[in-house]
């Protein structure tokens, strides 16, 4: 790969892990899944506590994090995201890996991860990534009462509200809903900064 084709890769990577995080701070997608979750179930207890309710906040932010992160590499390698009439040129995998770990990188760079904390993030990740390979060929739209099968659905509604799985685990699975749109616009907007593929094509 050609030393601009890498710096392309890198500065993309850079700036979908930035872009990333804003947009999951901005959006407040993790604050009004927990929120709606208490008014709609009255489970107000989640909520007395403030030191515990921010400790909810912050490790529903990572399991979205991770989320958000699975489906953005996935667009990016696969060419399965962008707009209607420039679909991005799906990866190979030695393209794909040196994105991958870009991205790590720059998302541990800027979250202030210890290197602990990265290799954890990281190992979740592969989790993830793991599972839903294995359920790509059984995805189908669900019905609005149906919950995702999904690692995030699992993970986050048993930390939101273990008492009642089932009920955390279809709220879970709508915020999922609202992750996925949110990251596969900004992943359209990185990928059409300037085309990654054309540039890592020319290595």
């Amino acid at each position: 790969m050609k030393a601009n084709a890498k710096a392309d890769v890198a500065n993309r990577a850079s700036a979908l892990a930035q872009q990333l995080s804003d947009a999951l701070v901005r959006e407040r997608v993790v604050p009004r899944f927990v929120d709606s979750y208490v008014v709609d179930h009255g489970r107000y207890g989640l909520q007395v506590h403030a030191g515990l309710y921010r400790d909810l906040l912050a490790l529903l932010q990572r399991e979205a994090l991770l989320a958000m992160s699975a489906h953005a590499l996935e667009i990016i390698a696969k060419g399965t995201g962008g707009r209607q009439k420039s679909k991005p040129t799906p990866l190979n995998r030695k393209e794909a890996a040196a994105f991958r770990q870009k991205f790590l990188a720059a998302l541990a760079r800027q979250q202030r991860w210890n290197a602990g904390a990265a290799l954890e993030f990281q190992s979740d990740l592969q989790m993830y990534e793991d599972i839903l390979a294995r359920a790509s060929g059984t995805r189908r739209s669900r019905k609005p009462f149906e919950a995702a099968n999904h690692p995030f659905v699992d993970r986050g509604g048993f930390l939101l509200d273990s008492s009642f799985l089932e009920n955390a685990r279809l709220a879970a699975s709508r915020a999922l809903t609202s992750l996925e749109e949110l990251t596969a616009q900004v992943t359209d907007l990185v990928l059409h900064e300037s085309p990654l593929s054309k540039s890592a094509k020319q290595s």
